[in-house]
């Protein structure tokens, strides 16, 4: 049972760069498309920060509670939070460019976010010693995590269960990180290509309208 790293340094919360770029940019991504629904919403200032953040770091939370990283890395670090206001913040005093978005444009942008979490999910939890197939999961619930909050808020029928490919260019792209770490490939290529293809699936999913088979009732 792999239940510890190789390396005990690695039980430490990473401060990589690449880890923090992807964290910070997904944070701010759907912390946006979070003030955005929040704008559909019309939700007042309280409601869009509270929605921006619950979108931006819920994920985040959940997955940092899964795999022992406690407190949360979004609650230890005031950075987190701060982008997560920022961007909440921006989209409440400049609401006139949110009316007319097109859905597309929002779903490109949630497809975004999903891949930078994805990706940034899978390898936090390579480094605090969960089993790769774990790790998958925890990439997966990252990137799902906080718009499934999202959604239950607006008492909608969460993104996750209504888009078969949804969670599934989640688990994709960061099917792609951890086996890329596990082959001892270069990180950031692997980063890079992890979130590519969870973005490219995702997008093109909606675009072809792809779906996972469902049941056949009888």
């Amino acid at each position: 049972m792999l239940s510890r790293p190789r390396d005990p340094s690695m039980l430490k919360p990473r401060s990589d760069t690449l880890l923090l770029a992807f964290d910070f940019a997904g944070t701010l991504v759907f912390a946006i498309e979070g003030a955005m629904a929040a704008e559909n919403g019309n939700l007042d200032l309280l409601g869009t920060m509270v929605l921006a953040f619950a979108t931006a770091l819920g994920g985040g939370i959940i997955r940092d509670l899964l795999i022992g990283a406690s407190p949360p890395n979004s609650i230890r670090d005031w950075r987190y939070g701060a982008i997560a206001f920022a961007g909440a913040f921006t989209m409440f005093l400049f609401p006139n460019p949110v009316h007319g978005i097109p859905p597309s444009t929002l779903m490109v942008l949630d497809a975004a976010g999903l891949g930078l979490f994805a990706v940034a999910g899978a390898e936090k939890a390579l480094a605090y010693g969960i089993h790769p197939f774990l790790a998958i999961l925890m990439g997966g619930i990252t990137g799902v995590g906080g718009g499934t909050i999202r959604d239950v808020l607006l008492v909608q029928v969460p993104t996750v269960l209504r888009a078969d490919v949804y969670a599934t260019a989640a688990l994709a792209g960061a099917t792609v990180v951890v086996v890329g770490i596990r082959l001892k490939l270069p990180r950031v290529p692997v980063a890079i290509a992890g979130g590519i293809i969870c973005f490219l699936l995702r997008v093109v999913s909606v675009w072809r309208h792809w779906n996972l088979p469902h049941a056949q009732g009888h």
